[in-house]
């Protein structure tokens, strides 16, 4: 899936740095961290955005029992790195047929994870109320990560968020029944933090939710 960086909040076309901006810039949403071309899934192209990434790259790992990686995208560019990232998973949904689940890191003002979730961003704190009790919680490298459950997203997906790592943490599932996966004690590991454990990641086909959100 070759092709030009593009706006992390819309998908728009982005233009390079030149001789009047030193940022990447979207003609809608001005200076912004380009979302690089989505490839296949594989371990090299894990492990590329995982050598890049600023931010965590979180995954459930151990990967729930029929489960697989479908996928990864990054946004940030060579001379910054990965200021955000996105990580798609897919297996039996908790309810029967399948379901998929897409993980998102980044920095505050990035945007790609609104854009994943389908409202408008660039961040959560709009559709939560962090001050109320979480929803849910999740271990985020080895630390209960408190989960608020958004309300306003489209019917077809649940959407979660939070802090882990002092950055937002998104969870994604489709369809919205996939969202009991959030109930379950889910664990995320931040790949970064693997060794060689990642040479055993089970692939799949690329999952359309990262190209379409």
């Amino acid at each position: 899936m070759r092709g030009e960086p593009t706006c992390p909040k819309c998908g728009g076309r982005v233009r390079a740095p030149g001789l009047f901006s030193d940022s990447w810039q979207c003609a809608v949403h001005g200076a912004v961290q380009p979302l690089q071309p989505v490839i296949p899934p594989s371990v090299e192209a894990l492990g590329v955005v995982v050598h890049r990434a600023q931010v965590p790259v979180w995954m459930p790992w151990p990967l729930p029992l029929g489960w697989l990686f479908t996928g990864v995208a990054a946004a940030g560019d060579d001379r910054s790195g990965g200021r955000a990232t996105a990580v798609a998973c897919s297996g039996p949904g908790p309810l029967g047929g399948v379901g998929e689940l897409l993980l998102i890191a980044e920095e505050l003002g990035v945007g790609l994870g609104a854009r994943y979730a389908g409202i408008d961003g660039p961040d959560p704190g709009a559709y939560i109320d962090m001050s109320s009790p979480p929803h849910t919680k999740v271990v985020a490298a080895g630390r209960p990560t408190p989960l608020w459950h958004l309300k306003g997203v489209p019917d077809d997906r649940a959407v979660f968020a939070g802090e882990a790592r002092g950055i937002w943490l998104w969870a994604i599932a489709w369809p919205e029944q996939s969202g009991l996966l959030l109930y379950d004690e889910l664990v995320l590991t931040d790949m970064r933090d693997l060794g060689a454990e990642v040479e055993m990641m089970p692939c799949g086909a690329l999952s359309p939710r990262l190209l379409s959100p």
